[in-house]
């Protein structure tokens, strides 16, 4: 046999929703015909992607490595088949939460300007490479280091952190904050796009608790609700303001670096104009 659509589309369902079950309603599938799709795929492949041993469904080393490949190709031919894209074919840059922080809304402006024929889709994507590596998106605006095979990071700038505490709190009466007066209480970690774990503390140090969310609503929810503080850079606060939530200085925590990333290869053919101008609207960052 060979590969089909219909078998990486299955993959991709089991992967994400973490249930066969689930992933047949969502494809409009049998269960069984889910499971068959699946058990064809493992045996073109010669290797198991998915461990059944467990309640709930996971990902085997090698399902995790072809998850991305599988996401990209599944990607591609939607993209190929997309009737509005062979007209406009508009270049996809993702983000997990701060896009390009202040230089975000010259971008969009300088791009509308210059490349008017390739529309600029910023889209926010819950993951630590804001969907590139899954192939939803053409290049992304990164923070933090990103050892994911496959992709081409370029460093724009370094970016200060700050604390995020629940506005009417103690801490909130401050003008700064150091990474001590955060971890007398418990700290919220965003597992899924963060960048914040408790290895920035000393390990005598750390947080008396950490309380994980999965993506940056739920962190500044939780916030807000007065479950613990965070952290994050500079451009969140005004990336994203909330009422509830007060943003102050971190002196003490290192700034995170701000990267340009794509996949590897000629990718988009407005891709070397949106690095071009990046690197001009962030040259004195």
């Amino acid at each position: 046999m060979s590969i089909e659509l219909r078998h990486l589309r299955a993959f991709l369902a089991i992967a994400e929703e973490g249930s066969m079950t689930r992933a047949a309603v969502r494809l409009h599938l049998t269960q069984p015909a889910v499971s068959r799709a699946l058990a064809a795929l493992e045996k073109q492949l010669g290797t198991k992607l998915v461990d059944r041993s467990t309640h709930h469904l996971a990902l085997t080393g090698e399902g995790r490595v072809f998850r991305d490949k599988a996401a990209a190709a599944v990607a591609a031919f939607d993209e190929a088949l997309d009737p509005n894209r062979l007209r406009h074919w508009p270049l996809r840059l993702g983000h997990a939460w701060s896009a390009l922080g202040p230089y975000t809304t010259p971008l969009l402006r300088r791009w509308e300007l210059e490349q008017p024929r390739t529309p600029l889709e910023l889209l926010r994507i819950d993951d630590r490479t804001a969907g590139l590596a899954r192939g939803a998106v053409d290049a992304a605006v990164l923070r933090g280091q990103v050892d994911t095979p496959g992709l081409v990071t370029e460093l724009l700038f370094m970016e200060p952190r700050v604390a995020a505490v629940t506005s009417d709190g103690p801490l909130a009466a401050r003008d700064e904050l150091t990474l001590a007066d955060l971890a007398s209480g418990p700290v919220l970690i965003n597992l899924v796009s963060g960048i914040t774990t408790i290895d920035l503390w000393p390990e005598d140090g750390r947080p008396v608790s950490t309380v994980t969310v999965t993506n940056t609503d739920d962190w500044l929810t939780a916030i807000a609700a007065g479950r613990g503080a965070g952290v994050s850079v500079a451009s969140t606060a005004k990336m994203h303001p909330h009422p509830g939530v007060a943003y102050r200085p971190l002196p003490d925590a290192p700034p995170v670096p701000v990267l340009l990333a794509h996949r590897v290869g000629p990718g988009h053919p407005a891709l070397p104009a949106l690095r071009e101008l990046v690197r001009e609207l962030t040259r004195d960052a």
